[in-house]
């Protein structure tokens, strides 16, 4: 075989890898160990200073009554609403998302992401993880989520704020409740979490405020651990226990971060801005993801799932979050309380990411698990004990709103049949989108993990940017 028709094989690992390996020797390496070495030396690589805001919609928001209209399709398709114009000609959005219409040239929207899993279990570890889950129910990761991913990548930068925040409704903040889960990462890699409404007069976050005998307990533990690091250091000079304390050093550093604290003050904020978000948990906590990206946290979860609360009186057919099948709600109904509120809140934070200069740094995403099913179904309400129209779960059409990352705005990325039914044009993955947030991130996303197994997981097996976006 002629010398040029060989090709150089960089190998799983990097030469600096394996020298390292091998002046490690004789005590021997685990395949874990290797790859987390492999891992340790891609995340010495400086972070870009980029940041991603995730707006969660759990439940499966209806395509066809915000960002996909089909006012030509047969009635039992196109439901009650109609679309309207926006600012950017060829975009249409729902009459009940005016404030949408005034800014489309400050977002992409993206019509053509679909999936396999329609359970909720499912369809929340397909999307969050970027994995096929190994059960199609359930809400417990066997793979991480994406946040966690970031939360590992970025685990040595310290900006005096947490680098993995979400923000959900008390009760309903545990990591399983949405399959936030950092699965073989372990729990060090799982949001800091703020539950409660931002808009209440008493909000706090915990864990950020002590109580003057806490405070003089911490002070006490500080100095400990202090004296703990003197004696480590006389003890080991190679400095291989370095790290053994870190995880305590941050919740330390962020206990007594003054950086921190003022991150997650809304009342430094303008009265008129917080107005313009709305004084709603919805928009309050898109104000404080803001807050929270601009004082350097790298992945902000929010969940805008219930709109009754905030002094939103209950409504008998309507539901807690997005599942509006017809046993649940009246979609329609429900629709026209929850979409102003949505309408006002996410807006709101495009035209204030642009507005203070955010859209190279900070990549914000909209969406939820799924689509809903292009035709309307009628059933009793399980509350009004009447018939009422209703959508079920449907991963072959979702849409979703993108704005920032330095990408292309105003425009609509791929199309759906003339039903709203599958992708017609560029068919998407929730990979695809992953995939461009890892760019927009920096983050490789060939670098292997080891699962509980051992075996090497890639960061997402497949996917491939959207080169519209870019």
């Amino acid at each position: 075989m002629s010398r040029s028709t060989h090709k150089r094989c960089p190998g799983p690992i990097s030469r600096r890898s394996f020298l390292s390996i091998g002046m490690l020797g004789v005590g021997g390496l685990s395949l874990s160990d290797v790859f987390r070495l492999r891992a340790a030396e891609q995340r010495a690589t400086p972070a870009p200073d980029t940041s991603v805001i995730f707006i969660w919609l759990p439940g499966g928001p209806p395509h066809m009554e915000t960002y996909d209209m089909k006012p030509d399709a047969p009635a039992d398709y196109r439901g009650a609403f109609r679309p309207i114009h926006t600012n950017v000609p060829g975009i249409d959005v729902c009459e009940h998302l005016p404030l949408h219409a005034k800014c489309a040239d400050k977002y992409t929207l993206i019509r053509s992401v679909a999936h396999e899993f329609a359970d909720h279990g499912g369809g929340h570890k397909r999307f969050l993880t970027g994995r096929m889950p190994l059960e199609p129910t359930g809400f417990v990761n066997d793979a991480p989520a994406v946040g966690s991913i970031v939360a590992k990548m970025r685990e040595h930068v310290d900006k005096g704020v947490p680098n993995y925040v979400s923000g959900a409704n008390p009760g309903r903040d545990g990591v399983d409740v949405y399959s936030f889960g950092a699965a073989y990462l372990g729990p060090s890699y799982v949001p800091f979490s703020v539950p409660g409404d931002p808009s209440a007069s008493n909000f706090e976050v915990r864990n950020l405020a002590l109580s003057q005998a806490v405070s003089e307990r911490l002070d006490d533990r500080v100095r400990l651990l202090s004296g703990f690091d003197r004696l480590r250091g006389e003890i080991d000079k190679s400095g291989l226990m370095d790290a053994v304390d870190s995880f305590n050093q941050k919740a330390v550093g962020l206990l007594t971060s003054q950086k921190a604290r003022h991150a997650f003050d809304l009342s430094q904020e303008p009265d008129a801005l917080r107005d313009r978000y709305g004084r709603h948990a919805w928009g309050q906590r898109a104000l404080l993801a803001r807050r929270l990206v601009e004082a350097g946290c790298s992945f902000v979860t929010m969940v805008m799932e219930n709109p009754y609360q905030s002094g939103v009186p209950s409504l008998k057919q309507g539901v807690y979050n997005w599942d509006s099948h017809a046993v649940n709600c009246h979609i329609f109904d429900d629709a026209l309380v929850r979409l102003p509120i949505y309408d006002r809140a996410v807006t709101a934070l495009v035209e204030d990411l642009h507005d203070r200069g955010l859209t190279e740094k900070v990549l914000l995403v909209v969406t939820g698990e799924f689509g809903r099913t292009p035709r309307i179904t009628s059933q009793t309400g399980t509350q009004t004990g009447v018939e009422q129209p209703g959508r079920d779960h449907w991963p072959g059409a979702m849409s979703m709103l993108v704005c920032g990352g330095g990408m292309r705005h105003g425009q609509v990325v791929g199309s759906t049949n003339s039903r709203g039914e599958h992708p017609q044009t560029r068919p998407l993955s929730p990979n695809d989108l992953w995939a461009t947030v890892y760019r927009h991130l920096g983050i490789d996303p060939e670098i292997t993990f080891p699962d509980h197994s051992g075996r090497p997981m890639p960061i997402l097996p497949f996917g491939e940017p959207i080169a519209e976006l870019l």
